[in-house]
């Protein structure tokens, strides 16, 4: 494991809160952010308004930003993402995990909570010099972006089926060049 698992699930969350928002808008109503939300688990309090949706949704942009950023301009993000919030870390154990870091009051609007998990998790990013594991998906018609997370840097594909597009692509580009085989 390259990062601690709290921090993987906080940058693959921040990945998918970014996805819900690139091309066709993900999140059109609260049902849909709630649906999103479930598997994630997050705690604390909910308000299930348009309020809460349009922050959610206001955050992607920021956490956009991210991906591509040089360690200069990433750092600045997380850290006034972090002054923002009044972010005060601390250990916490809940529903079954172990120890792991909170740095805002279960109270806290749920897009607070939200900005303040994703950039805590891009402080060991950032400290561990793996920006470049933040990438924009390789096929040509797609924005999403992903965390490689994988031992030897290989993942070029979010995981919207472009990998294996791309692989039916170059497979048929293949045979179409040698029809004999």
């Amino acid at each position: 494991m390259l990062f601690a698992h709290d921090t993987e699930q906080a940058l693959v969350a921040a990945a998918a809160t970014v996805n819900t928002g690139a091309g066709e808008e993900l999140l059109p109503d609260v049902a849909a952010l709630d649906a999103f939300l479930a598997p994630s688990n997050w705690t604390g309090r909910r308000r299930h308004d348009e309020a809460e949706l349009a922050a959610v949704r206001a955050l992607r942009p920021r956490l956009r930003r991210l991906w591509g950023a040089g360690e200069d301009e990433a750092v600045e993000l997380v850290n006034a993402m972090l002054r923002e919030a009044d972010a005060l870390p601390q250990l916490v154990k809940h529903d079954g995990w172990d120890y792991h870091m909170h740095a805002t009051p279960p109270d806290a609007e749920l897009h607070v909570r939200m900005q303040v998990e994703f950039a805590m998790a891009m402080l060991d990013v950032i400290r561990m010099k793996e920006l470049d594991r933040l990438r924009v998906c390789a096929a040509d018609d797609c924005d999403d972006v992903l965390v490689d997370l994988s031992k030897n840097r290989s993942r070029r594909f979010c995981e919207g089926g472009c990998g294996n597009r791309a692989n039916a692509a170059a497979y048929r580009a293949r045979r179409a060049a040698n029809p004999r085989s």
